[in-house]
């Protein structure tokens, strides 16, 4: 294998495969990134068995040919040439050599007759959608899925198609994120679990990509088309839960205030938290009263008085304050409605005038 490309390119290429490598002792090829020269095209691979990419990109093949080295040196190595803009890609025995106008350097490879082919699904039910659409949606939810957990479903986000908007949902069973996504066109997309650990990585990836992405999905793969990349994830197999019963049918107290005001409350309060982070809410809107409280027996205590516009009965509810601080990030509005079903019942949470993003916590004992 002999090849020519712009550094530039193979930064790009190389920064995105490099993260989807796996330090796996037993099947090494894994950390490796595999290089195929063919017909003036780079294919750039790399796959942990549950998430892979394959990138293609132009370059300049004088012999054909295929080698694998390890992800992290190779892309330590190109990071740091500096001035050269075109770098040559050679196989010496076996191994790579990476050459430029100042810098030469060898890597050693491993066989690439051990690397694993990714899954290739079929076009059939190839659907298009905006790249922001995409990443709106994964971003305003995926924080809350479970990071562990005995129950798979619990660890992953879900997508499905509703008409004409994409639905995005995530809850690890304490709280539950809902982004819908209107995409003015009628999509068919079937309940669809990713792995909360792959979808950080699937953000990262499309955020290169400014137009239209291509969503292909089959019974256990679901896979991301745009630009000569092609980004495959393992899908979970097993039932969302039924969330649209949890969220309360009525509200009884609700609470209308700035957000930034909020989160300003709520980081003093957590520096009084306990260990639990448990923060304590305290609504009366006959006497125009809402406070955030924190007590710790080992710090002391804190209260804060918000100004906000509050409708029904008065209630006192305790949550955990990181919980509630988390969707944050996934409201844009200037102020946000806290709304109560009750001493019991979840807190829902969303921005004013924004029906796009809906947040339930579930509350606390006192």
């Amino acid at each position: 294998m002999k090849l020519e490309c712009t550094k530039e390119k193979l930064i790009s290429a190389i920064s995105k495969a490099e993260k989807i490598t796996s330090k796996n002792m037993s099947l090494p090829v894994l950390g490796c990134i595999l290089f195929v020269a063919e017909n003036n095209n780079l294919i750039i691979k790399s796959t942990n068995l549950d998430i892979g990419i394959e990138i293609n990109i132009p370059v300049k093949v004088k012999e054909p040919g295929t080698v694998a080295v390890p992800g992290g040196v190779f892309l330590g190595l190109l990071s740091n040439i500096q001035g050269d803009t075109n770098i040559i890609l050679e196989e010496d025995k076996g191994n790579l050599r990476i050459s430029s106008k100042n810098t030469t350097s060898l890597v050693k490879a491993v066989v690439s007759d051990d690397f694993p082919s990714l899954p290739k699904l079929s076009g059939e039910k190839e659907i298009s959608v905006k790249s922001q659409d995409i990443l709106n949606g994964f971003k305003s939810v995926w924080y809350a899925a479970a990071t562990v957990g005995i129950k798979p479903e619990l660890s992953s986000v879900l997508v499905f198609s509703d008409g004409e908007d994409l639905v995005f949902a995530a809850t690890d069973s304490f709280r539950l994120a809902e982004k819908k996504v209107y995409t003015k066109r009628k999509l068919e997309i079937p309940p669809t679990l990713i792995p909360f650990k792959n979808v950080s990585e699937i953000i990262r990836v499309l955020e290169s990509s400014e137009k239209e992405i291509s969503i292909r999905i089959d019974h256990s793969q679901i896979a991301f088309l745009y630009n000569g990349v092609y980004l495959v994830s393992r899908t979970i197999e097993g039932n969302f839960p039924d969330y649209k019963q949890v969220i309360p049918k009525e509200t009884k107290t609700e609470v209308i205030t700035l957000k930034q005001d909020l989160i300003q409350a709520l980081k003093i309060a957590n520096i009084f938290s306990d260990q639990f982070n448990q923060i304590s809410l305290n609504i009366s809107p006959k006497k125009n009263f809402f406070e955030i409280k924190t007590k710790n027996a080992n710090i002391g205590e804190n209260s804060n008085k918000l100004e906000a516009v509050l409708k029904g009965e008065e209630t006192n509810i305790n949550f955990n304050y990181k919980y509630i601080v988390d969707s944050f990030q996934s409201i844009d509005s200037d102020s946000v409605i806290f709304s109560f079903g009750g001493a019991s019942q979840p807190l829902i949470i969303k921005g004013v005038s924004d029906s796009s993003f809906l947040y339930l916590v579930m509350p606390m004992n006192k």
